[in-house]
């Protein structure tokens, strides 16, 4: 018996605990202190970057904490996990208090509430008021939910109302932010940001994670027909265009124009320019120097070729071409790799770095190989994003309108027609409004009311009225 009241209050105070408004405060207050932090420290750049800006000690504790990418971080997460939970708990805890007043199975009205109203209006007529009874009753009825009709000593009251689902708007705001944390949250954990630098004539589908060595297969391939780059007469670059095809299972599913903050989405990708460049081509000039008599030979070739040497002395290959090559520990930039096979002995490989023409002079031997003449390429560079919370996010923003319609613009409304007996010639019928949140829509309301009643006695010719 014991355990079993332990069990409840455990429960009770985990649901206590997350439909507490002190949790939401705390949880909001915490994201928007986390956010300022995303904000003051730049997101997503270079170790050495961080180091020269912060210090060594200030960088260890920013890079522990995942301050680098704070809206990836596990910490982040869990805020936003911690805010879902805590709306949905909120929603449900307070909901199941009011649907009953929400959506009641008889509405409770009373009289005085409407004889006090602000919104009253009064109509005189001539008519009886057991013969008007029939026809504003209809009307009610047909304009109104939970029409209801109560006697008096001298005449009748009746009732009806519209709008009360609209008290729901709140929880439709709730159900928004729900949805847009919950967009944000999938993003977070399942989204990821690459790039992919393409050559102009080439496909290709994999991409390479954002501070990160790690591949990434896209189900689609994209391929660069052309690459154009306009300048300002001060030489920078005024406008650079892709022309890119998205391909699907050998089809040509998008085929258009990339522009800067123009990005190509499909299928949950987005597809931005973000930089070009060039890279050599497929023919260069490799230069031999014969190191006894400085002759130099210079021959044409591409990638995967193979030369002779002067006198059958062997032959040499280039074999690939790297961007960045590093060499006990140096970055020695654009590099051709080759392989040198020698009349006799072994191969050996040899390091053609672009930027350092002598580079092969160290090596010694009876020639000195260089490259130049390269026929250079664009290169088109992508940033590559996949959002899966995004959808989320759209529908979000379009709930959270629908919602904000319904709590600021529409409402919850009761209307009362109450007709008296005046004396033995004359009825006055009063039309009345009420609105829970005192919106001064309800006045429209009843001035429509009126109107429509003043309608249903002037088609009597033998009846007037007259609004007051």
């Amino acid at each position: 018996m014991n355990d079993t009241i332990k069990s409840v209050d455990l429960t009770d105070r985990i649901w206590n605990f997350f439909a507490s408004v002190k949790l939401s405060v705390i949880v909001l207050l915490s994201l928007a202190f986390t956010s300022i932090i995303g904000t003051l420290i730049p997101q997503n750049k270079s170790s050495a970057q961080y180091i020269q800006q912060y210090g060594e000690s200030w960088h260890g504790f920013f890079e522990a904490m995942n301050f680098y990418d704070m809206y990836s971080s596990w910490w982040f997460q869990l805020l936003l996990a911690l805010l879902i939970v805590n709306i949905i708990v909120c929603s449900i805890d307070r909901l199941s208090a009011t649907w009953k007043i929400i959506f009641p199975n008889k509405p409770i009205y009373k009289a005085g509430r409407f004889q006090k109203s602000n919104w009253r209006r009064s109509l005189s007529t001539t008519q009886g008021s057991e013969d008007l009874q029939k026809p504003l009753t209809h009307f009610m009825e047909k304009h109104y939910r939970h029409c209801r009709v109560e006697e008096t000593d001298d005449g009748y009251l009746i009732y009806g109302e519209k709008g009360r689902w609209t008290r729901l708007g709140a929880y439709v705001v709730h159900l928004s932010i729900l949805l847009l944390v919950l967009g944000v949250l999938i993003s977070s954990l399942f989204g990821y940001e690459g790039h992919m630098n393409l050559p102009v004539g080439s496909t290709d589908n994999i991409m390479t994670l954002r501070h990160s060595n790690t591949r990434v297969q896209l189900p689609f391939e994209l391929r660069c027909d052309d690459f154009s780059v306009s300048h300002y007469p001060s030489g920078r670059a005024k406008e650079y265009r892709s022309e890119l095809a998205v391909i699907e299972n050998d089809t040509v599913a998008v085929e258009r124009s990339l522009i800067v903050n123009d990005p190509i989405r499909y299928k949950g990708f987005s597809i931005f320019q973000s930089t070009y460049g060039q890279i050599p081509g497929d023919t260069f000039s490799l230069v031999l120097t014969d190191n006894a008599s400085g002759l130099q030979i210079e021959k044409r070739a591409s990638i995967g070729d193979e030369i002779d040497l002067p006198g059958g002395k062997g032959t040499i290959s280039i074999e690939d071409y790297v961007g960045n090559f590093n060499f006990r520990g140096r970055n020695l930039g654009p590099t051709y790799l080759s392989m040198l096979v020698p009349e006799s002995g072994s191969p050996r490989p040899i390091v053609l770095p672009l930027q350092h023409a002598n580079f092969d002079r160290m090596r010694g031997g009876e020639f000195t190989f260089s490259i130049k003449n390269i026929d250079y390429n664009y290169f088109t560079g992508l940033q590559i994003s996949r959002d899966p919370g995004i959808p989320i996010v759209y529908v979000s923003f379009i709930i959270m309108l629908l919602g904000f319609l319904m709590t600021f613009y529409m409402s919850h409304r009761q209307i009362c027609i109450e007709a008296r007996r005046t004396s033995d010639t004359e009825t006055t019928i009063f039309v009345s409004g009420i609105s829970p949140n005192k919106r001064s829509g309800a006045n429209m309301a009843v001035k429509r009311v009126a109107q429509k009643v003043d309608h249903l006695i002037k088609q009597n010719p033998n009846t007037q009225g007259h609004i007051r």
